[in-house]
């Protein structure tokens, strides 16, 4: 059914389809300056939407080098529960700030809720179109009559199959699509299934681990009409503290740069924060922050956070035209710059 509740669907969605801590866990608190009013601090709680991660690394590194330190509100850093959902807190009042898709928050805003993004996390769209080196399929319109292997028909995997399809001239009826959950490395080592949607951060170098040399097909050509991972907040929130929004905006961008200047301090930083990780981890924790790195297209060391117009444009008239949220949100409606600047 393509007219479905894409909120209640998000609401179980991940950034990157990884499972969740048991409880929703603040993991640290940087205690910023009141304004200059000498009025109380506001509150900026920024919800990381699953289990502590080195993807989540811009956010570890701007508490260890306090870039948080000129926010004029009282930062701190929540990680989801398992039980959670992706917009649970945030639209209950205990988030302020939300690290998600920027379809998702389109498709959240389309059922009710208040959010818009307002500064970028990821800059390149990081969910392909994956099959082993061996393959005869090598673009995605040789899809026709192969098996799929996907999570479930929901958050940003299934929209970049949708994307997928409609560049290939392909509908699901051509395609055996496959519900898998989160096993399709699994699936498509075995062979149970010819093709894979998966992030560039998880899935493909879970693949290439093995000693394969996939191929990761992207799913549209140029600028995917579809935004990935960013920084959300409520429009209330950002009309009443702008300078907060501005500012966490702005720190975000710097520990960014941080990070990618010094990717093994960022790791070290990120260990800190990830239960149970060991010495072992780490070579998989490089390639994950490398992937997550080159997403985020910084040029000459320096990010933008400012997001795409066209692209938010672009993707509010494919998910209206695929049926993909209920009614049109206008993409002016679901994000703003004026806090990137």
């Amino acid at each position: 059914m393509h007219r479905r509740n894409f909120l209640a669907a998000a609401l179980a969605l991940g950034l990157v389809g990884c499972t969740t801590t048991p409880t929703g866990t603040s993991v640290s608190t940087n205690s910023a300056s009141a304004t200059s009013t000498g009025a109380a601090a506001a509150r900026a709680t920024i919800g990381l939407s699953y289990i502590p991660n080195v993807q989540f690394a811009p956010f570890y590194v701007a508490e260890a080098q306090k870039l948080f330190a000129g926010v004029d509100a009282q930062v701190s850093l929540r990680h989801h529960g398992s039980s959670e959902g992706l917009f649970t807190a945030f639209t209950s009042g205990n988030e302020d700030f939300l690290v998600a898709a920027g379809s998702e928050a389109m498709q959240a805003r389309a059922e009710g809720v208040d959010v818009i993004a307002v500064g970028a996390y990821y800059k390149a769209f990081p969910v392909n179109v994956i099959v082993l080196g061996s393959s005869p399929i090598r673009q995605l319109a040789d899809l026709k009559g192969r098996s799929l292997g996907v999570p479930g028909r929901f958050g940003e995997s299934w929209l970049a199959v949708q994307v997928a399809l409609a560049t290939a001239g392909l509908t699901e009826k051509d395609v055996d699509i496959q519900e898998v959950g989160y096993t399709q490395v699994a699936a498509l080592k075995k062979e149970n299934v010819d093709a894979i949607v998966g992030f560039s951060t998880n899935e493909l170098l879970q693949v290439m681990a093995f000693g394969d040399e996939p191929r990761a097909l992207a799913v549209a050509p140029g600028t995917v009409p579809l935004v990935s991972t960013c920084l959300l907040t409520s429009k209330a929130y950002a009309e009443k503290h702008p300078e907060v929004v501005r500012q966490v905006v702005a720190a975000t961008a710097k520990a960014i740069e941080a990070t990618a200047a010094d990717q093994q301090a960022a790791i070290d930083v990120s260990a800190t924060q990830i239960p149970g990780w060991t010495a072992s981890a780490r070579p998989n924790a490089e390639a994950v922050l490398a992937a997550t790195v080159d997403l985020m297209a910084l040029s000459d060391g320096r990010f933008q956070p400012a997001l795409d117009a066209a692209q938010w444009d672009a993707m509010a008239a494919f998910l209206d035209r695929s049926k993909l949220i209920s009614h049109p949100v206008a993409a002016s409606d679901a994000f703003s710059n004026a806090y990137a600047g």
